[in-house]
């Protein structure tokens, strides 16, 4: 029988690309899916870079909902966003990663199991497969990515202590 699929939204793809650990994904979870809407997002970014990351990312699959109207109903949240829980919802998923607050309370009120970016990088740590996190939190708020302060003050907390 087939491991439920971890599923990931646009903004941890991005910001594990920027930061050169894509494949952290690959080693702490294996296989990962992307709905399409978020391979488009994703190739968007900086098309030509992404469109050969995703190449070379085997373990990434791009997978297509079965019924595309599912992802309609989540108001509010862009079109990968509503994929991600409609993908989640048709497969069970295991895990989805997910950075944004909507999303997260979307996914929250479904009872999916979730994390995010910052989630990763803390496991990704206590396995062993990076040495320490403030500096990749630094990076990537040097990249523009938004962390709430009080969020960094505690993965910080927990990754001195992990």
């Amino acid at each position: 029988m087939r491991e439920p699929p971890v599923i990931v939204n646009h903004t941890p793809l991005v910001a594990l690309w920027t930061l050169g650990q894509l494949t952290l994904l690959h080693n702490l979870y294996g296989i990962v899916w992307i709905p399409t809407a978020v391979e488009l997002e994703f190739i968007a970014t900086e098309h030509s870079a992404c469109q050969q990351a995703l190449a070379q990312a085997k373990w990434i699959q791009v997978v297509k909902l079965n019924d595309e109207r599912q992802a309609l109903t989540y108001v509010g949240l862009n079109l990968g966003e509503a994929e991600v829980l409609a993908l989640a919802l048709e497969t069970g998923a295991r895990l989805l990663i997910i950075d944004e607050r909507k999303a997260r309370r979307y996914a929250q009120r479904l009872n999916l199991p979730l994390t995010g970016t910052l989630g990763v990088l803390l496991l990704a740590k206590e396995c062993g497969l990076i040495p320490i996190v403030g500096p990749l939190l630094i990076q990537l708020q040097a990249s523009g990515l938004y962390l709430d302060s009080r969020l960094v003050s505690k993965v910080l907390a927990i990754a001195q202590v992990g």
